[in-house]
């Protein structure tokens, strides 16, 4: 009897957990208001990452001109390595820490100084502290020649010193595009000299950092006091075009300030000839550029 008991309870047992089974596996089906939140949750989640990526480590960049050919081509597309020199917190000027210092001879983009909406694409070719010479279409870093880029240019005759170019940086300096300097990039700290010269080497670095400067009777005024020195505040760089004789850089409109670095180039992931219209679509496939995609960008 005990038995029989034993194996009927075992049996009703069974039955209720497979019942209870049956039940479960009975869940209500999702509806569609509930699949359009996941997928809407899931697209949130991946826009907040794409442009966490973008704004962070990698963005997108188009080459627009001629100025560093033929290194980069007009129509060129390219990855900008953000993070290596630290990127900027949107909307502050507070910049995180980077893994690697900008070197000579980094390409790199960055806001343009006298614009900041647009984005400027030139070879480092000074850091700061760094003494700068061009004889004769020749530069000379520290008192040494530096190297010629693999694939730099010029395309126009060449400029003799003697012959001053007032659109040249600094305002009656006498220099020329093929003959330059010698000029120091103003490094963090630095304490120069306010002069006549000393002021229109360093008159738009000072309201830069935030200062007014002006001249009155032959006085020079900072923040409305007399100043004959000025200590820099932050580093400078000097950059320059590959294609040399058309490229407007640091010869043109001076010293680029730290805090307007982007990223360094990293790789070219599409090309195509940009004169030609998307309206034209068979020529415009034609004029992609093959070769060119994946290349390093050194």
């Amino acid at each position: 009897m005990k038995s029989v008991k034993k194996n009927s309870g075992l049996e009703s047992g069974s039955g209720c957990n497979i019942q209870k089974i049956k039940v479960l596996g009975k869940g209500k089906e999702k509806t569609g208001k509930q699949h359009s939140k996941e997928w809407f949750e899931a697209l949130l989640i991946a826009l907040v990452f794409a442009t966490l990526i973008r704004v962070f480590v990698v963005e997108s960049y188009r080459i627009p001109t001629s100025s560093m050919e033929k290194t980069l081509l007009a129509g060129d597309f390219l990855f900008v390595n953000k993070y290596i020199y630290g990127a900027k917190v949107p909307f502050t000027d507070i910049r995180l820490p980077g893994i690697d210092s900008v070197e000579r001879g980094d390409i790199v983009v960055f806001k343009f100084p006298k614009d900041r909406s647009l984005n400027y694409i030139k070879r480092c070719v000074a850091i700061s502290g760094d003494v700068l010479e061009i004889k004769d279409r020749r530069l000379f870093i520290n008192g040494e020649e530096a190297i010629f880029p693999e694939h730099a240019q010029f395309l126009a005759d060449l400029m003799p010193a003697g012959y001053p170019d007032q659109q040249v940086f600094p305002r009656f300096s006498g220099f020329n595009k093929d003959n330059y300097g010698p000029i120091r990039v103003p490094r963090k700290g630095d304490v120069v000299t306010l002069n006549e010269k000393g002021y229109y080497l360093y008159a738009s670095l000072i309201a830069e950092e935030g200062h007014s400067i002006g001249v009155t009777d032959g006085t020079i005024l900072i923040d409305g006091q007399p100043a004959d020195t000025y200590t820099i505040e932050q580093n400078y760089y000097f950059v320059m075009g590959d294609n040399r004789d058309n490229s407007l850089d640091s010869r043109f409109w001076g010293f680029l300030p730290e805090r307007d670095m982007v990223g360094e180039a990293l790789m070219v992931y599409w090309s195509w000839n940009p004169n030609i219209s998307l309206l034209n679509p068979v020529e415009k496939l034609n004029s992609i550029r093959w070769q060119r995609t994946g290349l390093m960008v050194h």
